[in-house]
């Protein structure tokens, strides 16, 4: 099983493009802090400096480069590097949500393009996959050159140009396929430390991951998942927590929360029968799980989720 693929299409994203930029030198923008959200900057043309609010260092983004906020933080994105830094409210004052964002004065500087977005995610979704990825991911366009992803990322360039019928769509579906490209491309070719994904790199957890994952209503035990490890229990739950962040115990209750949570939210089915479907023969028993994820009973969740969405 794609544990990768498995995990992103519980969190369902959702993509969105805000606006394709002008920017002329000097420039700088301060993009807000924003819940369950990735947001993303495309660099179609020119270069920018990115910062993100937790971190000193500022990174040049060059043509064809492609730079990821995974956690929604709050950044800057600016030319030069010593750029006044102004909200986004200020820069957008004047645009009216549609064509080119211009900002700057066209005779000062050279201009950078920049076609910006975000995708969300729906609250609550979440998963340590996620979690601990680094506050920004930068993929240079010069290991992307030829590949899927610099052909995708130019073809959404040529869509917000031209503004064709059906350019938004195209666009949002070509953007949703490149969070999903751009995280497994940085889990690949990453030199840092990503728990979990180590852990899909150990076969022996993942060959328990992979059995969580398929069979999630099944009556698993600590001792049937040291047999499919082939590890000894103490073995095997340590390897476990220093890849995953959580005992396998905790780890298969994590999983089937967010699988009732999806449930829940988008069917009908009495809560005793999604309870079941998990792995829950008592209803109490999974409300009390829910409830110590969600700090909501199921049914408050449900309720509450549905006000929300009319």
């Amino acid at each position: 099983m794609d544990i990768i693929s498995d995990v992103l299409s519980l969190l369902k994203l959702k993509s969105t493009i805000y606006f394709r930029t002008e920017f002329h030198a000097p420039w700088g923008i301060c993009v807000p802090a924003y819940e369950n959200v990735a947001r993303f900057h495309f660099v179609h043309r020119g270069r920018c400096w990115l910062s993100v609010s937790d971190s000193d260092q500022k990174v040049l983004l060059h043509q064809g480069d492609l730079a990821i906020i995974p956690h929604g933080m709050e950044h800057a994105i600016f030319d030069p590097i010593d750029a006044e830094i102004k909200s986004l409210e200020h820069a957008t004052s004047t645009y009216a949500g549609e064509g080119v964002l211009i900002y700057g004065n066209k005779n000062l500087g050279n201009d950078t393009q920049l076609i910006c977005g975000h995708w969300s995610f729906e609250k609550d979704a979440s998963h340590p996959l996620i979690s601990m990825l680094p506050n920004h991911i930068h993929i240079e366009y010069s290991k992307t050159s030829g590949t899927w992803l610099e052909h995708t990322l130019n073809m959404i360039g040529v869509e917000t140009e031209v503004n064709r019928p059906g350019h938004e769509q195209i666009t949002l579906k070509l953007s949703e396929s490149i969070l999903i490209y751009a995280i497994r491309d940085y889990l690949i070719s990453s030199n840092i430390d990503i728990p979990f994904y180590n852990a899909m790199r150990d076969q022996r957890v993942l060959k328990v991951l992979q059995a969580l994952h398929s069979s999630p209503a099944k009556s698993w035990t600590l001792s049937a998942m040291c047999a499919i490890a082939n590890l000894s229990r103490t073995g095997f739950v340590n390897r476990f927590v220093s890849l995953v962040g959580m005992t396998p115990l905790q780890y298969l209750t994590y999983w089937r929360m967010q699988l009732s949570r999806r449930l829940l939210i988008e069917s009908d089915n009495p809560i005793i029968d999604i309870a079941e479907s998990i792995g829950y023969q008592s209803e109490a028993a999974f409300g009390r799980s829910f409830k110590r994820l969600f700090t909501a009973t199921p049914a408050e969740y449900r309720r509450d989720y549905r006000k929300i969405s009319k």
